[in-house]
């Protein structure tokens, strides 16, 4: 798979059945459709699906940054900001091929969603997570 971002070969990362595409160069994670589910139920995390289903069904917004093309379909993605602010931008599928993350942006995410359960194993693993796709 090429990457949408800088046009680099992706590489796979697999874990505990989860595939992603990782870019080596720009950083970036695509998620395939289901794939970021399956990483957030295996960190066991409560909310979750609220969360997601919030995040898919967000609408487009204007933006500066170039609209990248779904490596799957070809088509350009939607922008849509997720979380309680402007402080993450990820890039959607319309066709639901799936999701992009610049780099840096799965660790926000993860960020985001462990809140303040840090002390917890849930928060370790994490803060594992983040660490891995922050860099």
């Amino acid at each position: 798979m090429i990457c949408p971002t800088c046009k680099y070969p992706m590489v796979i990362v697999e874990q505990d059945e989860i595939e992603l595409d990782y870019c080596t160069n720009c950083k970036g994670v695509w998620f395939d459709s289901g794939e970021l589910e399956l990483l957030l139920e295996a960190t066991e995390l409560e909310n979750y699906r609220d969360f997601l289903g919030h995040m898919i069904e967000s609408s487009e917004v204007t933006t500066q940054e170039k609209k990248h093309k779904c490596p799957i379909c070809s088509r350009k993605m939607k922008k849509t900001h997720i979380g309680t602010g402007d402080e993450l931008l990820i890039d959607i599928c319309k066709n639901a091929d799936g999701l992009w993350f610049d780099g840096g942006e799965v660790a926000n995410l993860l960020q985001l969603l462990s809140g303040e359960s840090e002390k917890t194993e849930q928060g370790r693993v994490m803060n594992f997570l983040g660490d891995v796709f922050k860099h």
